[in-house]
């Protein structure tokens, strides 16, 4: 289902893409792709993709909260409607991602992870995912204070890993494409349905 969903939707969606990556180019100097090692099944490091949506710099923390200045005009548009994250179709074709599962995560954030956490980066990374819909970064974010980093290893990994929890528990076709159309409901504005409350103790243990 990876590679048939994946394939179908980077032929339909070139076009899309090509604008997108033109848009990227024209309003902020700096390549149209954003290339970034992230952790894969097993923690492997692979190397994702996605629209640039920030200015090119150096340095810089690797969270980005609501109302960061790195991110261009273009770039906030594309975040705010996830299209910056489709060339991780690519990845999803070539094995390095899933369609739904846990947040492909850096390996320094990874390092960082609560040792009840660890095990969610032994599963493969999803493009959504539960957790990814219903708890974006730059929302969770946006009231944390100064140290970003600190609040979301402390807090919001936890809470993200319960819901990832939930799924990997019993990750059906039924359940991925439930959560698909969720992604899509969120994606279009519409109201996502509730999973059970994410458990919380022991809601960080490997299913």
């Amino acid at each position: 289902m990876d590679v048939a969903v994946a394939g179908t939707a980077l032929v339909l969606l070139s076009p899309l893409l090509l604008v997108l990556c033109l848009a990227v180019r024209l309003t902020s100097p700096g390549p149209a792709l954003f290339r970034q090692v992230r952790l894969g099944q097993h923690a492997q490091p692979f190397l994702l993709y996605k629209l640039r949506s920030m200015r090119v710099v150096t340095g810089g923390c690797e969270l980005t909260a609501a109302g960061d200045p790195r991110v261009t005009a273009v770039g906030a548009l594309c975040r705010s409607t996830s299209l910056d994250e489709l060339p991780q179709l690519w990845n999803v074709l070539r094995g390095d991602m899933t369609l739904v599962g846990p947040r492909p995560e850096t390996p320094a954030l990874a390092a960082g992870y609560p040792p009840a956490c660890r095990w969610v980066l032994q599963h493969r990374p999803g493009l959504t995912g539960p957790a990814q819909v219903r708890f974006r970064d730059r929302t969770a974010l946006q009231d944390c204070g100064s140290d970003l980093e600190g609040y979301y290893l402390g807090v919001v990994v936890p809470q993200k890993v319960a819901w990832d929890a939930d799924f990997l528990a019993g990750p059906t076709v039924r359940r991925t494409l439930a959560v698909i159309w969720e992604t899509a409901r969120h994606l279009a504005g519409l109201p996502v349905g509730r999973l059970a409350a994410a458990p919380t103790g022991a809601a960080a243990e490997r299913p």
